[in-house]
């Protein structure tokens, strides 16, 4: 071999193997991508399946929930009414409803009858998955679902079913359907034998166009990584400048407090004792009423002091709840400003998260802030209620409104973003309307914010 022919080889000997390997590995990622794709093909199929099921859940207990609600615990017609329509409910060859009392007896079964009126807590599938068992526990919780093997009736096969169970505590029986998942998995095998096709098909041309491919998938990852990184710092940059806002307005209130009240009534309360010593020294007789009124400058700077801290963080929130917390909020509102208040409430069966509780404490501070500062107004109405199994928080006011959008639609003013922030956190929403006669806001939560879902207000 020549010069010429060994310069030639070192010339296209790399770049063959450069395109080999590009194109092997290219074809690797395909492969995952398709894999990847396929899971998630098989996840919206998945999805698809559990939608149907609750779907089929809710009409189950449509059905019977009128029977339902009449009956008591011990009523044997209304459960003979309930097995019926449960039985009659038909959807398909393999579309059946099912129930079990918690102790694992069938009392509803309509594709195989003999299993009705015995105990099946321990029936096993060939995975060795106690079936039953883990439905009633999943019926339990609240309702879930739960994946197993089970005979299909049309087929007489055993398949892979998924589940959906819920409870009917009164009666303390399990109500579920399900549907099997062979179609699922027949779906999924049927995409990935054609995306392998489709990989051996294409993997010549792929071969072919490697290098400028990669070059400009580089190119433009590398475009869109920067110009997402340059959004994302400047999205901090803005939340920083905004947590710093936030803070130096905090510190320059409670600076202002401790300027225009504590340090005012300290110094007069000095003053009074400086004046008491004088007194004593020349043998006045006044000086126990000099001395009272430093001691009343003192009380005054204590519960300035009380004030301030309660501002901060209210003890009654964490001690007595929301409702005693925002009595107390108000109170001090009208106290402070001769703003009338009208306060209504309901008191929560279940438990509110003190992160939430928090939230919906901070939101009413604020806006009474926000009113005793800008509205002008002469009453305030707050109405604290249950709404759509969450909570809602209502402020009116009869003030003189407020600019409550900015130029680019978002809330205006830090407070208000900070109020929005507040609930969004916990999937809520904030509304605020907003007029020469008035304003009114609406804090909304869901009923994720409870330490349980059923949510039973009554009056406080």
């Amino acid at each position: 071999m020549n010069l010429r022919q060994k310069i030639l080889a070192l010339a296209v000997v790399p770049l063959v193997l450069a395109i080999l390997a590009i194109t092997g590995l290219v074809t690797l990622q395909s492969t995952e991508l398709s894999r990847a794709s396929l899971a998630t093909f098989e996840r919206s199929l998945l999805k698809a399946k559990e939608n149907e099921l609750l779907n089929l859940t809710n009409m189950a207990i449509s059905a019977i929930s009128d029977i339902y609600e009449a009956a008591g615990p011990d009523d044997e017609a209304a459960k003979r009414q309930v097995q019926e329509i449960l039985s009659s409910l038909d959807y398909g060859p393999d579309g059946y409803f099912f129930a079990y009392d918690y102790d694992g007896v069938n009392i509803v079964h309509p594709r195989q009858q003999f299993r009705h009126g015995q105990n099946w807590m321990d029936l096993t599938d060939p995975d060795g998955n106690r079936v039953i068992y883990y439905l009633i526990e999943r019926a339990k919780e609240g309702g879930g679902l739960h994946q197993y093997k089970w005979e299909k009736p049309s087929t007489g096969t055993v398949a892979d079913k998924l589940s959906f169970a819920v409870g009917l505590e009164k009666w303390r029986w399990m109500l579920g359907t399900g549907v099997y998942l062979d179609d699922v998995y027949a779906l999924t095998a049927a995409a990935e034998a054609d995306l392998i096709s489709h990989i051996n098909t294409t993997f010549l041309i792929v071969a072919a166009i490697t290098i400028p491919s990669v070059i400009a998938v580089f190119l433009a990852g590398f475009v869109i990584t920067m110009h997402e990184r340059r959004l994302a710092d400047g999205r901090l940059k803005e939340l920083t400048q905004r947590v710093i806002d936030a803070q130096e307005e905090e510190r320059a209130r409670i600076a202002r407090e401790l300027h225009d009240g504590i340090s005012q009534s300290m110094v007069a309360a000095r003053y009074m004792l400086d004046l008491a010593l004088a007194k004593v020294r020349s043998g006045a007789d006044d000086t126990a009423a000099i001395i009272e009124r430093g001691a009343n400058g003192l009380n005054s700077a204590i519960k300035e002091v009380r004030r301030i801290s309660h501002d901060l963080r209210p003890g009654l929130l964490d001690d007595l709840g929301l409702s005693a917390a925002l009595e107390a909020l108000t109170g001090n509102f009208s106290e402070r400003s001769g703003i009338a208040v009208d306060l209504r409430t309901v008191a929560f069966k279940n438990v509110i998260l003190p992160e939430a509780r928090t939230a919906l404490y901070r939101v009413a501070q604020e806006a009474l802030t926000n009113i005793e500062r800008h509205a002008q107004a002469s009453a305030v109405r707050i109405v604290l209620t249950s709404s759509g199994g969450g909570a809602q928080l209502l402020i009116e006011d009869n003030g003189r409104g407020f600019a409550d959008r900015d130029g680019k639609g978002r809330l205006g003013g830090l407070g208000l973003r900070n109020m929005q922030e507040r609930m969004e956190h916990f999937g809520g929403s904030l509304d605020v309307r907003t007029s020469p006669r008035g304003t009114t806001l609406r804090a909304r939560l869901p009923k994720s914010i409870y330490l349980t879902q059923r949510i039973e207000p009554v009056p406080a």
